[in-house]
């Protein structure tokens, strides 16, 4: 059997992929030709060629996969003509080649609409590779730019904007909102909302006449009369089946594009079929990858003799637009005197949840999330698998009446014929089997096994929690090990190495590990070591065994300079010491910048100038703030009762008393705290790792807070405090969470692991069950007393100071390669060419 393929996008290559699996037969010959001068590259992911891969990282296979596989193909050389009669096709480079099956995966072009000036430089499609690179190659000379299209595309375009470093971006949608296929108005505005607040300009309901400009472009003019200013122009405006071949050949094709096939995939010619973004099924083009996957599948099915078929595919999807989580999964715009809706609409945070329910509240339909996703997974299947809901639906959300967050049955309770993985229609019992019959003990093993997981990613959460399930009910004991180097967990080195009292990384490697170590090992033995002891983490050969910002006490930024962030406890500090951070930043020609956590960070400075610029803030009175540590960072404070009309206890000094008690303090991820003087939490208190809120009676101590990608509110932890029972139960909290947590996770997603949540830390914080809080406490304080500064142990150390050199044998001389700019009466890195 010879089949011949014509397109090698991602579906094409899909499609060889499944043939060579499913043929048991060794006289299938294989023929693929693709328009690209590359082979097949993962779409998908595209847009992170700007934040550094590579074509060849984005390539889904080599040349040599094909050749492995004895596919022959032909990249660059697009196919002229197909004659159905003699089964043959002719390439543009003059090749002539027979078939006994011939598969169009086409794919789709870019819909360009009819737009006066579209034909100015600066104005791209966003697409290809190819588009991309041009895109790149003119962005330094623009300062602004806009997309046409606020579709999934569009959106992807103006983050690749923003990832270029243009600092205006605009997003005309012709809709009168935001992604009008996944999103309802309501979820349209809170997501328009979040984006305005990253800094887009946004405009709906916008139709676009003219690009102005001469040769180049400078702006658009849309048909209400206004106009806005711009340098570049992106359109992602949608997309349209490349079906001219098929057309030209007879195919039969749909009015509005479209190769028509069936639920074989079959087109009007039974020995042609067509699969991808340019095929029609039952009236509908499938733009995205996994039903293309899907079609694929049943194309290299019904070749090798079985009879999968194609009955349509759910387009759920779930997907992070410049951070913001978007989500939908089944109808998510179900409407009717049959459907029940409950939503939650959170303006303060941009969160919008909807679920659409039966009449009888027991089965869901489908849903929207904005926001906040994490339901996601689960949300899908339950509606895929027609799983009976709770008897109050909105706890799937909203959480149960007394806070906490509903478990429900989880990914273990799904029907095994549940597919976990969209993008390879793999199953829960095609995952489940492998880790019993084949041995798959983890999520890379499932990956090389089944497949599940190599596409979207998305599913990669639910594949491990099978894995885990699966392996427990096998009555298998589950180690989570640090790494290959490590058979333990954190909690087991972090006592081990107590026990043993070592002190360096070398010393726990030689006692307790194998091998010479990795970069996940190094850093999380390193910060145990400095949890343990609180000793300069530079010293005893640790050095090496630091994350990269640790090693040189600053944080290493864009083109390989440093920033410095001086402590300044609660926010507060005097005119004095203002002065000298000004008088330092313009000796060193630092950037000065004011952070959210009331410090001031200046940038670009050389490694050879670290120890200099410390000795003068040291002298000032100014001591490490650790933003370069898994650490403390930051006591963030309002001004409380000392000015405020409002405030009822002295925030200020508190926040410094708490701030000098724990600076240093080094734990399995950063922590960030805040004190408010009242209810009115102008310190945002609740968005921490642990903030304390003023009351009438004392101090209310929140913990597990945190903001970034995925804001978590803290929650209460015990009400009406004196000061010394607060600080008494945060040593109790910070001990528990530094010994038990695993590296590099955050006290909110602790706390989010933790059986019995907040319920169960607070009985052990609180109520003291595990009898540690007298040995907490202990600990705790003895870290205290044995605090330095790192920097002022740098500067007063000559052996220490030889590190903070560019050249060994040059101490003076700075790194030449680092270029700075001009902005704003400051300076900047330049951009990276």
């Amino acid at each position: 059997m010879k089949i011949v393929i014509i397109g090698n996008g991602m579906v094409g290559h899909k499609l060889c992929e499944k043939l060579i699996a499913r043929n048991s037969q060794q006289s299938l010959e294989l023929v693929v030709f693709g328009e690209d001068t590359r082979p097949a590259y993962d779409r998908v992911h595209l847009s992170e060629f700007f934040a550094g891969k590579s074509a060849r990282d984005l390539e889904l296979a080599g040349y040599d996969w094909y050749a492995e596989h004895h596919i022959k193909l032909y990249t660059g050389d697009p196919i002229r003509s197909i004659d159905p009669a003699t089964k043959t096709i002719h390439s543009h480079l003059g090749l002539t080649e027979n078939y006994d099956y011939l598969i169009l995966a086409t794919g789709s072009a870019a819909f360009v609409p009819p737009i006066p000036g579209v034909e100015k430089e600066g104005v791209f499609i966003y697409r290809t590779i190819e588009d991309l690179e041009l895109i790149r190659d003119y962005a330094p000379k623009v300062k602004s730019g806009a997309v046409i299209g606020g579709g999934l595309l569009g959106l992807e375009a103006a983050k690749a904007l923003i990832d270029l470093g243009i600092k205006e971006v605009h997003v005309v949608e012709f809709a009168p909102r935001l992604m009008p296929r996944q999103v309802d108005e309501a979820g349209s505005k809170i997501l328009q909302t979040k984006l305005e607040q990253l800094g887009l300009h946004i405009h709906t309901n916008t139709n676009t006449r003219e690009i102005l400009g001469g040769q180049n472009i400078t702006g658009l003019k849309f048909s209400d009369t206004e106009a806005i200013s711009t340098d570049m122009l992106i359109i992602s405006a949608g997309i349209k089946p490349r079906d001219e071949l098929a057309r030209h050949s007879g195919l039969a094709t749909g009015n509005r594009g479209g190769i028509i096939v069936n639920e074989k995939m079959q087109t009007s010619d039974p020995f042609i079929y067509a699969i991808g973004e340019c095929a029609l099924y039952n009236g509908m083009i499938y733009g995205l990858v996994a039903p293309g996957y899907e079609m694929a599948d049943a194309v290299a099915s019904q070749l090798m003799g079985d009879n999968k078929l194609f009955t349509g595919f759910d387009m759920s999807t779930k997907l992070k637009l410049i951070g913001v989580d978007v989500a939908s999964f089944g109808d998510p715009f179900s409407t009717g005197n049959a459907v029940r809706t409950i939503v939650l609409e959170d303006q303060h945070k941009n969160i919008y949840k909807r679920i659409n329910l039966s009449e009888d509240g027991k089965q869901l339909l489908g849903g929207i999330l904005i926001g906040e996703a994490d339901q996601y997974n689960m949300l899908l299947q339950t509606c895929k698998n027609k799983l009976v809901l709770p008897p109050d639906p909105e706890t799937i959300f909203l959480g149960e009446k007394n806070g906490t967050v509903r478990q429900g049955g989880g990914v273990l309770d799904l029907p095994a014929e549940a597919i976990i993985c969209s993008c390879e229609g793999i199953t829960k019992d095609t995952i489940c089997c492998s880790v019993t019959g084949q041995g798959c003990e983890s999520v890379d093993t499932i990956k090389k096994m089944t497949k599940a997981g190599t596409g979207c990613g998305g599913c990669v959460p639910m594949i491990k929690d099978l894995v885990t399930g699966t392996m427990k009910a096998q009555g298998k004991y589950l180690r989570n090990s640090l790494c290959e180097h490590f058979s333990q967990s954190r909690q087991e080195l972090f006592d081990l190495i107590k026990i043993h009292d070592l002190k360096t990384y070398d010393e726990a490697l030689d006692k307790l590990g194998a091998g010479h170590g990795c970069e996940v090992c190094k850093p999380a033995i390193a910060s145990i070591i400095a949890s343990l002891w609180g000793e300069m983490i530079l010293k005893k050969g640790n050095d090496t065994a630091q994350d990269s910002n640790d090693r040189f006490l600053a944080n290493i930024q864009k083109g390989g300079s440093y920033s410095i962030v001086p402590r300044i406890p609660g926010g507060e500090i005097t005119p004095e010491k203002l002065i000298v951070i000004g008088q330092v930043a313009k000796k060193y020609n630092l950037y000065t910048k004011i952070t959210g956590g009331q410090r001031i960070d200046m940038f670009g400075a050389h490694v050879t100038d670290l120890p200099l610029i410390w000795e003068e803030l040291i002298a000032a009175g100014f001591e490490s703030g650790h933003a370069y540590g898994k650490a403390l960072r930051t006591v963030k404070s309002c001004v409380g009762s000392t000015w405020c009309r409002f405030g009822l206890h002295d925030s200020v000094s508190f926040a410094i008393r708490i701030e000098e008690r724990y600076r240093g303090l080094r734990a399995p991820h950063k922590i960030k705290s805040a004190v408010s003087g009242c209810i009115r939490e102008c310190a945002e208190a609740q968005g921490k790792d642990f903030g304390i809120i003023a009351t009438e009676k004392g101090w209310n101590l929140f913990v597990c807070g945190n903001g970034g990608s995925k804001p978590q509110h803290a929650l209460l932890l015990a009400s009406d405090l004196d000061d010394e029972t607060c600080i008494k139960y945060i040593d109790r909290f910070l001990m528990f969470y530094i010994k038990t947590a695993d590296p590099l996770t955050r006290t909110a997603t602790w706390l989010n692991k933790m059986d019995g949540g907040i319920d169960y830390l607070r009985n052990v914080v609180v109520n003291d069950s595990l009898h540690m809080a007298e040995q907490w406490e202990a600990e705790m304080q003895a870290l205290v007393n044995s605090y330095k500064c790192e920097w002022k142990e740098v500067v007063e150390n000559p052996e220490l100071r030889k590190r903070f050199t560019h050249f060994v044998n040059a101490p003076e001389e700075k790194d030449p390669t680092i270029k700075f700019e001009p902005m704003r009466d400051q300076k900047k890195v330049a951009d990276w060419k």
